[in-house]
């Protein structure tokens, strides 16, 4: 069937959009891709590039059998997920973690974009919703939506925009860091099955280091919100590391700077807490600080990280920032299939839908343009079981979530529905827990997901 008549539009290019359209275009139909960078930029990106990676350089845990976003990323590859074979092209050491060089990664997506010969891809905003005549549309435009198309989105829902903050960790160079107080280690020494078990550097802090380093944070000069964000609630899995602080003096020890798992090769003494540094481009020459999203100002950041042993005389490729996410609430405005219910000729896709993360916001790609697809050359395309992964985030994002109280949400387990219970020695059934429980879901995810794919 020739279904390039008509060119598709998917607005925003970053991963959901450029996820979309690839998926479009290689059922055959032609596309053009909006992408208003470099004609108006963002607070958060520094390219015009697509799919750029404006925050961590993680996709999170690559472990299918036991990590909800592992089994996310299989779900994808097997769905045939662009974002997902560019990101293991550009994998780089990140432990049990899928880790990308950002640039090499982006500029990997925007090669086959570009290069396909049913994309166009538009470099100019596109100011308000879609027009009537381009007939049916994805807004992909995720958490940076501009103004005037988050205007035209909050006219016809009725609904009033939502919006969370979103921090920025800062990149080092490596050759900055002074490894006579830092160490290459994993937690544990573990490792992707190509890895020597050493993917991080770890600069360790004893207990009066951490307590003054924790005071820094939360006395540091930070950047003034402007009245209209005093309210703005912060995402839970992206919290600027100040903000942790301020939870309680033991916050971080708990969190990104727990000490376990890590031997201090120079000292024997084990450490109060140690930060964590993930390799963040294939040449290993840039390191960004995990768990450090901030909003300090530019000044106070390099003082206060520099306090750290080992980051003494550190040099920054980039200083941690702060931008405005946007998000509708999917669960009163969103079809199961990705619709606008009162606009249904626009889909919707990527973290505008309430989904966090990269892998998540693909994911939303990926099914949007399915389901279009499927509406156009008239075939059955059901939604995803809710036992996988992708059926379990859709549904969180189309009315599994409570609009009452919406977040964003990362792919996990509690997302699924459980497991069959097990028959105990007593021949009592019993829920299954822990690991048991985790391969159990995984297991039946993966059988599930084959069934439904080639629906």
């Amino acid at each position: 069937m020739d279904n390039t008549s008509r060119p598709l539009h998917v607005i925003g290019g970053g991963l959901a959009g450029s996820e979309a359209a690839w998926q479009l275009a290689t059922a055959g139909h032609a596309v053009v891709l909006h992408e208003m960078r470099p004609e108006r930029m963002t607070d958060a990106h520094i390219t015009h590039g697509l799919a750029e990676l404006v925050c961590s350089n993680s996709f999170r845990s690559d472990d299918w059998q036991n990590n909800a976003v592992g089994l996310l990323h299989r779900e994808l590859r097997q769905a045939g997920s662009l974002i997902m074979e560019a990101a293991d092209e550009h994998r780089v050491p990140a432990g049990s973690a899928l880790a990308v060089d950002r640039v090499g990664f982006s500029e990997a997506v925007e090669a086959r974009i570009t290069a396909h010969p049913l994309i166009q891809v538009e470099r100019a905003e596109v100011k308000g919703l879609p027009p009537a005549d381009w007939g049916p549309a994805i807004i992909a435009t995720g958490p940076l939506t501009s103004p005037d198309l988050a205007a035209g989105i909050a006219a016809v829902t009725g609904e009033d925009a939502l919006a969370f903050f979103d921090a920025i960790a800062p990149i080092v160079h490596r050759d900055s860091i002074d490894f006579d107080k830092a160490w290459f280690q994993s937690r544990y020494d573990k490792s992707d099955p190509n890895g020597d078990g050493a993917d991080y550097i770890n600069c360790p802090l004893d207990r009066g280091q951490y307590e003054a380093f924790v005071n820094e944070l939360l006395s540091g000069d930070k950047i003034a919100f402007h009245e209209w964000e005093q309210n703005t609630p912060y995402f839970e899995g992206c919290m600027p590391v100040e903000v942790m602080a301020s939870r309680g003096p033991e916050t971080l020890r708990h969190g990104p700077l727990k000490p376990v798992g890590l031997t201090n090769p120079h000292n024997p003494d084990k450490p109060y807490a140690v930060i964590q540094l993930r390799q963040d481009n294939k040449l290993g020459t840039l390191y960004n600080i995990v768990g450090f999203q901030t909003k300090l100002r530019h000044g106070e950041q390099v003082r206060i990280l520099r306090s750290v042993p080992g980051l003494e005389k550190a040099e920054f490729a980039r200083l941690g920032g702060l931008h405005r996410n946007t998000f509708i609430n999917g669960p009163k405005l969103l079809t199961a299939d990705l619709r606008l219910k009162n606009e249904p000729r626009l889909r919707f896709a990527g973290q505008i839908t309430g989904v966090e993360g990269y892998v998540e916001s693909t994911a939303m790609g990926l099914l949007a343009a399915r389901f279009l697809n499927a509406e156009l050359t008239g075939q059955t395309c059901t939604q995803p079981p809710l036992t996988t992964a992708l059926g379990a985030l859709l549904s969180h994002v189309t009315g599994g979530g409570d609009a009452k109280t919406f977040q964003p949400m990362n792919v996990n387990f509690g997302l699924f529905p459980p497991p069959a219970e097990v028959v105990n020695k007593a021949g009592k059934l019993r829920p299954l827990k822990g690991v048991d429980r985790r391969r159990a879901m995984t297991a039946r995810a993966a059988e599930d997901f084959i069934n439904w794919l080639p629906s």
